[in-house]
């Protein structure tokens, strides 16, 4: 990664690169192109060999298998063994990338994500106009599986780090660790760590028909039984090797190990390609114990569940009563022409030139509750809206040149009405600006909170008309 990449701007390539391989488990020789794509893109597949040529974003919810590799599916298309591109992408600081695939699955090549790297390399990483949001974890997050005797964590941090424990009761392995304190050391220390795998799962995988495009050079095989000269026969034929030989620290003689704790490192790389997936760049120092693709993927679900939610929490606007309002009621008559019963605001608490709060106390008493569900008081949804148009107006009418204007509904989109408003609750209204207004047009998104649920939300469009 560039001295000067600057982690706080999104980043793209600078020209579309291709490359060519064989699916590891297909055995089917895919052409994989890398495209520069537009901030706020994030990282999507596209199968172009397939009819409708489907996109098929990079994002744990579509996921459908990890038994071999991770594997994305959605909108008719699947791609497979995404984890070593994703991970190189990660590691160079690319956010947004379309990633055309001509087949089911991703090219293993030597089973590492150094050719990804070169390649990203070759195309070059380039900064866009516009600001890469990070999110922070503010509390432990934990994914325990105890049949697999799996243990992650994700805790908060001031950058993204890693810590990854194995131990697979082999005498060859035994207990390995690696570290990744810094994701700029990627490139050196993790892309260069190949896929493993032990001779008793290769001679499974063989026996089901998987990895059709097996190399002898794109995985480090771990031997850690003995083998008889039938097995050496047979993996001879395979590999179309002259000699197959088991090394004395129990390594089929492939490769030469780039680390001792290559194993390891390579879980790491796994790690930071399938928590790619949580689709949302993270501050966290995470440790993994024991990882696979499959609890990978599911404690990025986890993560990304918690930064949803976090989200919403934050545009959900705070309200202490005994804090002075920006306008009281007499204060927004002077404004609005609207008077009792139809004044739906008692106070604004927060205004700028961007968004607005106002809040509306729902009484028993409310005129509209003797007539609308007189034996189950629910406060009507066109109410509501009127409500945030009415905050709204302030806003836009806030945001006009000196002097008495009024604003006109022209257009309501996408309402939703998602949970009742009964009498006691307190409505948080949140109007904010969707684009600066142009020729007396103004575009707004409102939000009705109570509490910390969102009850109402509609895009709403009215007239600024001067009196």
């Amino acid at each position: 990664m560039d001295s000067n990449f600057n982690p706080d701007k999104q980043h793209s390539i600078n020209s579309d690169v291709s490359i060519s391989g064989t699916g590891l488990h297909t055995g089917i020789v895919v052409k994989m192109k890398l495209n520069p794509a537009s901030p706020g893109f994030g990282i999507q597949f596209q199968r172009i060999d397939l009819p409708d040529q489907p996109i098929i974003k990079a994002d744990c919810d579509l996921v459908t298998d990890t038994s071999r590799g991770t594997t994305l599916e959605a909108n008719g298309g699947k791609v497979s063994t995404v984890e070593h591109i994703l991970a190189a992408l990660v590691g160079m600081g690319v956010d947004n990338c379309l990633i055309e695939v001509n087949g089911p699955e991703i090219p293993i090549i030597d089973g590492s994500s150094t050719p990804f790297v070169e390649l990203i390399k070759s195309a070059g990483v380039v900064e866009q106009d516009a600001a890469k949001i990070w999110y922070s974890i503010d509390e432990n997050i934990d994914y325990i599986d105890d049949k697999k005797r799996v243990e992650m964590v994700a805790m908060p941090a001031t950058n993204y780090s890693i810590t990854t424990l194995i131990d697979f009761n082999s005498p060859v392995l035994g207990t390995q660790h690696a570290g990744l304190k810094s994701i700029q050391d990627f490139e050196k220390e993790i892309a260069p760590c190949r896929t493993f795998c032990f001779l008793h799962e290769l001679e499974t995988l063989l026996d089901d028909n998987l990895i059709k495009g097996g190399d002898i050079n794109n995985a480090i095989v771990i031997v850690d039984k003995a083998v008889d000269a039938e097995e050496m026969k047979r993996l001879h034929k395979i590999f179309k090797k002259e000699k197959i030989e088991v090394k004395s620290d129990g390594y089929l003689n492939n490769v030469e190990l780039n680390f001792p704790n290559e194993p390891a490192r390579h879980k790491l790389l796994d790690i930071i390609g399938d928590l790619a997936l949580i689709g949302y760049p993270i501050k966290a120092q995470i440790i993994a114990n024991r990882p696979g693709h499959n609890s990978n993927v599911a404690f990025a679900k986890k993560i990304k569940q918690y930064i949803k939610k976090k989200k919403h929490n934050k545009n959900i606007p705070i309200y202490n009563p005994s804090h002075p309002p920006v306008y009281d009621v007499p204060q927004i008559e002077a404004i609005l022409p609207h008077r009792a019963p139809f004044l739906l605001l008692d106070k604004v608490i927060e205004l700028n030139d961007k968004y607005i709060v106002g809040v509306k106390n729902v009484s028993f008493n409310e005129w509209y509750f003797q007539g609308h569900f007189p034996g189950n008081p629910v406060m009507p949804g066109v109410l509501q809206i009127e409500a945030l148009a009415q905050c709204g107006g302030l806003l836009a009418i806030n945001l006009s040149p000196i002097g008495k204007y009024d604003t006109y509904f022209i257009k309501i989109e996408n309402c939703k009405f998602k949970h009742m408003v009964k009498p006691g609750d307190t409505m948080l209204l949140k109007m904010e600006l969707v684009s600066p207004i142009r020729r007396g047009i103004c575009e707004m998104q409102g939000t009705v909170f109570v509490g910390n649920k969102v009850c109402t939300e509609a895009t709403l469009s009215a007239q600024i008309v001067k009196r």
